[in-house]
């Protein structure tokens, strides 16, 4: 089976019983070399005794390949795939003035909202972000919320060095605050840069793709600009897994970007 796959760029799909959901879909530079890999994994025997048959589809680099993995696992839902599918309590940390509140992408629309910080998969997983990077930078879970604090009484991390003491007027609210927006600019959401779709263009051997993205969010692949303008009349909502894959290239400027839309039809930028 892997002898007859491409050495270039794309997706794999080991299939099981025919109409049963796929077993797997995965992605590699060297679609040949990756499905080898897993046929010579002895931890993998399970999976390769329930497949009947691997097929693949050729990307033309490995963004398509990233962007395409992604959208067929939330499309197919995979029995061995668990950290790409969709995800409907994705919640980030918003910035209110000084303080911070957790909000979902059903309510807010991440790729235009400023003062985002974090993607997490539940407000559980938000919260217990929160405590780490507090643990990391010695902010009070008093002053952040994540602890409730009798009038006049000091946290107890203050008394062991963990806190920086903002609970007992050894550090200002101002000086805590500062602290803590200076530590989350790592995790800052970046805002769509673009005021509509782009095409993001790839080429390996003879082939060539325009990735269709709005919003942080993939709408598909086309093999020429002229055919994009179709994919862009879909609807775009903020993806983190686009999100994700995506930032680095767009933001860097490393990408062969192209604006879409009426008006902006093969404006590179």
């Amino acid at each position: 089976m892997a002898a007859e796959l491409p050495s270039g760029p794309g997706v794999y799909i080991f299939h099981g019983q025919e109409g049963a959901l796929p077993l797997y879909i995965g992605k590699s530079v060297n679609l040949r070399s990756r499905v080898l890999s897993h046929l010579r994994n002895p931890d993998e025997a399970n999976l390769l005794r329930q497949t009947r048959r691997i097929s693949h589809i050729r990307t033309a680099g490995e963004i398509g390949a990233l962007l395409l993995e992604a959208s067929l696992i939330k499309q197919q839902q995979p029995l061995r795939n668990q950290k790409l599918r969709r995800n409907r309590q994705l919640c980030s940390w918003r910035r209110v003035d000084d303080s911070l509140e957790v909000v979902y992408s059903k309510d807010v629309n991440f790729a235009t909202e400023p003062s985002l910080y974090g993607l997490y998969a539940s407000r559980h997983a938000a919260i217990e972000g929160l405590h780490q990077l507090a643990d990391q930078h010695r902010l009070c879970y008093g002053a952040l919320g994540l602890e409730k604090l009798k009038a006049g009484r000091a946290c107890f991390r203050a008394s062991i060095a963990l806190c920086a003491g903002v609970c007992r007027g050894d550090e200002s609210a101002e000086a805590h605050g500062q602290r803590l927006f200076s530590s989350l600019e790592g995790l800052r959401v970046a805002c769509w840069p673009y005021p509509g779709a782009i095409g993001l263009t790839e080429r390996f051997e003879d082939l060539c793709q325009v990735h269709v993205v709005r919003n942080w969010c993939y709408l598909g692949s086309v093999s020429d600009l002229s055919q994009a303008s179709a994919l862009d009349e879909m609807a775009a909502g903020f993806d983190a897994d686009g999100y994700k894959i995506l930032c680095r290239p767009v933001l860097s400027g490393s990408a062969h970007i192209t604006l879409l839309g009426p008006t902006k039809l093969g404006e590179t930028v």
